[in-house]
């Protein structure tokens, strides 16, 4: 169930915030690349890309602590063109808060 989508603060933005199950919180991070040259939108969610999302996260968790009880999955989604639209890489639990 989608619950939020372009969450802001100071530290960046979530894409979408969604809940998978009762216990699953996904943060998921959006990408589009019009060319795969240089490995997708996926390869573009670098350390100091995946940083911003995490102090994010933790932002909303503070602000909305119902959410901070739910175990938290970071999700990359890697769109790119496919003839008649876009096509979606879901890549699950693409990445840690460590």
């Amino acid at each position: 169930m989608l619950l939020q989508r372009n969450y802001r603060c100071r530290m960046g933005e979530l894409d979408l915030i969604a809940q998978q199950a009762p216990d699953v919180l996904v943060i998921a991070e959006v990408r589009l690349r019009s060319r795969q040259d240089y490995g997708g939108g996926a390869a573009s969610v670098d350390a100091r890309k995946r940083l911003r999302i995490v102090r994010s996260s933790r932002h909303l968790l503070m602000k909305q602590p119902q959410l901070a009880r739910l175990r938290v999955r970071f999700d990359v989604l890697d769109l790119h063109p496919d003839g008649d639209g876009h096509h979606i890489d879901w890549l699950r639990g693409a990445f840690d808060a460590a």
